[in-house]
């Protein structure tokens, strides 16, 4: 179905193809000089000392529980309302993922009072997903992981260039995850990218992200090296330089991206203030905010109602998602118990509605008189 506003638009343009271009003119297309600039450059932006490229989130979050030593009959605290990768990764490693609420349907990030009472002397690390791109109660994680002993991997995936409190998000627990899937803010087709101020985790992830080499082709044929060992168990995880090249362009013009992404939300916030059969989780959040989706909760609803109303405004050429099945009901997951009311409710009765730069004010009227129009 063609729409008439889509969910979300790709954010290439002429500086994409050209750095494209110029790349494979280069005759180094796979992991080498655009990669290590990319690094460079993503660091730099967010103010941390490391940041080490990958073939994507998943492997970002999976490199994540292993240098954060999460190993088999572990557990991990983690949200249910996220991607499922944010889970598998957990798995991945033989650890338990131990559910928790989120904080409401106003606040649908993980709710740190939940928190402290899952821990036990199995628990490990918190896994944190800053929906939306907007931040987590770091300052309450922070400080609970701490009188724990347990480390704290973000899932910044939505929320390059978010700030929470002066820092960015991704910075502030032991490691960072972000993705640059398709339809990410900052996008290379697949990729993704681990940040961190702990210089033995950024060395142990650039190794295990090559088999567990001691370096890489790149070093090698430069003359910096000209053989290698391999010292543990490692994964094929590299980015190639041609996807790191869209993505330093994509850098270039992020900022003015989400600049004009705020001002689209501040349409949606204004159109809706008056909507009484919805709430727009995180309203009160004035901090900068990638704004990544922008997710609606109807009140009072059922699952069978929001997915009427979501074929209402798709016959009107409104393109909608949801963000996300909970990932305890999947059937892999049945098997971890876990009581999760607000989650839950959110999962069967969100709604996300478009949002990208391109958006008009006109666009953001139309869609929310649809909305109401079928509510």
């Amino acid at each position: 179905m063609n729409f008439k506003i889509p969910l979300f638009d790709l954010n290439i343009g002429e500086e994409e193809i050209e750095a494209v271009v110029n790349t494979i003119r280069s005759n180094w297309i796979s992991t080498g000089p655009k990669c290590q600039e990319f690094e460079e450059l993503f660091a730099a932006m967010l103010g941390v000392n490391y940041a080490v490229t990958l073939a994507n989130c998943t492997c970002a979050l999976h490199l994540a529980c292993i240098v954060c030593g999460i190993k088999a009959d572990d557990e991990v605290i983690c949200p249910s309302l996220t991607f499922a990768a944010s889970v598998n990764c957990i798995r991945y490693v033989g650890a338990t993922p131990v559910f928790c609420d989120i904080k409401s349907m106003e606040h649908i990030n993980i709710d740190s009072n939940q928190i402290e009472q899952l821990i036990t002397p199995k628990t490990k690390a918190i896994m944190v997903v800053h929906m939306a791109g907007f931040p987590a109660d770091m300052d309450a994680i922070m400080n609970i992981a701490k009188k724990n002993n347990l480390s704290v991997i973000e899932d910044a995936c939505h929320g390059p260039l978010s700030d929470f409190k002066g820092k960015k998000l991704g910075t502030i627990g032991d490691i960072g995850c972000f993705s640059f899937f398709s339809n990410k803010n900052i996008s290379t087709g697949e990729g993704g990218m681990i940040v961190t101020n702990n210089e033995e985790y950024a060395k142990r992830v650039r190794s295990l992200r090559s088999h567990g080499m001691t370096t890489m082709s790149y070093q090698r044929a430069n003359g910096h090296a000209t053989s290698y060992d391999i010292v543990e168990l490692g994964y094929n995880y590299r980015m190639d330089d041609l996807r790191a090249s869209i993505g330093i362009a994509q850098l270039h013009h992020l900022k003015e991206d989400l600049v004009k992404r705020a001002k689209v939300r501040s349409w949606y916030l204004d159109a809706l203030k008056d909507v009484d059969q919805i709430i727009t989780p995180f309203a009160d959040n004035y901090e900068f905010v990638s704004n990544y989706i922008m997710p609606i909760v109807l009140k009072k609803s059922t699952v069978e109602n929001r997915d009427r109303i979501r074929e209402a405004l798709h016959s009107n050429g409104i393109q909608t998602s949801i963000h996300y099945p909970a990932v305890h009901q999947f059937s892999i997951y049945q098997k971890y118990k876990a009581n999760l009311p607000n989650t839950e409710y959110v999962c069967n009765n969100e709604i996300t509605l478009p949002m990208y730069s391109k958006l008009t004010k006109e666009d953001i009227n139309f869609i929310v008189e649809s909305l109401v129009s079928s509510l």
